[in-house]
């Protein structure tokens, strides 16, 4: 038996739980028919997905247009044209996606649970988030989920290994109360990691469920070059107020796994804002969170993560 959603179509009577969904996109031509069909034909679909035209100079205008005109609950806003960014504007994209996705449900009496966002170059599997929702059903203080990140290598999907207890930053849904709790979603660089700190300390449980497939087209922080990128990486971890030794850390990882100058360009990221005393996030529970971040606690961190790294990537056939 089937029953029809406010947005998204026909669903499972299984399937329960009705999310928005928020996707900044910028010159994604080559990517946004894979990942839009994969987020049509979504076994849970979204009562609403807003797609973020960062003033893209390709196709994706004509795409979204395309979209919006066959599905009514696609709807898109178009931002003027800046160059891409990661720290700042990337959260300034995403935060105007979700403010008028929640003015919209408000205008429309959409209802919804859960809040999700997608980056425009990461393609589901089509129970994606079915399983993630299954998972918040089992466990009523769990705030944020996302599946595991693979990439596609020739017809083989490998994981991208990070800390299991982290929500990756595409891919992830909030609790529709752990949204609000936490202040919504933050005009900072980092903002998953900010939302992912004030989640832990409001008491909610953070997951990483690689059970659920989601396959990036590009390597994460790619888009402006992984030099470029990591070089951000680096500044966002002083931004945010990371130690040296969690710093250091990171530096041995990323320069333990190809390409091995990513390591370098974090290292260059950190240090040089360090040297250049450039400024730092003021929200006080996110300066406190990492002055606080304990020894035994980052070598807990340390065998954890070596402990994941050690198998290198997991590998499944597509």
């Amino acid at each position: 038996m089937e029953k029809k959603s406010t947005g998204g179509g026909q669903i499972g009577a299984e399937l329960k739980g009705k999310y928005l969904l928020v996707t900044p996109a910028k010159n994604e031509e080559q990517n946004l028919p894979e990942v839009s069909k994969a987020v049509i034909e979504q076994e849970l679909k979204p009562e609403l997905w807003i797609i973020v035209d960062d003033g893209s100079t390709d196709e994706t205008p004509s795409i979204l247009e395309g979209l919006r005109s066959n599905w009514p609950w696609i709807r898109s806003i178009r931002l003027p044209p800046r160059p891409r960014d990661i720290t700042f504007h990337y959260s300034y994209v995403c935060k105007q996606g979700f403010d008028y996705a929640l003015e919209y449900c408000r205008e429309n009496n959409i209802e919804f649970e859960y809040i999700g966002l997608l980056d425009a170059d990461t393609v589901l599997e089509e129970n994606y988030f079915g399983k993630l929702l299954a998972e918040f059903k089992k466990d009523n203080s769990l705030g944020i989920v996302s599946g595991g990140v693979y990439y596609d290598t020739n017809g083989k999907l490998s994981l991208e290994v990070t800390a299991k207890n982290l929500p990756r930053g595409t891919g992830r849904i909030w609790k529709k109360e752990c949204f609000f709790e936490t202040g919504g979603y933050q005009v900072e660089p980092s903002p998953d990691s900010i939302s992912n700190i004030k989640a832990l300390l409001r008491g909610w449980r953070l997951m990483q469920y690689t059970e659920a497939v989601q396959v990036q087209k590009r390597k994460t922080s790619a888009a402006n070059g992984l030099w470029n990128g990591y070089l951000k990486n680096g500044w966002m971890a002083y931004y945010l107020g990371k130690n040296y030794f969690m710093t250091l850390l990171n530096v041995f990882h990323l320069s333990l796994k190809s390409p091995y100058y990513t390591g370098i360009a974090y290292c260059w990221g950190y240090f040089g804002s360090v040297i250049k005393r450039e400024n730092k996030i003021q929200d006080p529970e996110v300066r406190a969170y990492y002055r606080n971040q304990g020894f035994g606690g980052l070598l807990s961190r340390i065998s954890s993560n070596f402990d994941q790294n050690s198998r290198n990537v997991k590998e499944k056939k597509q």
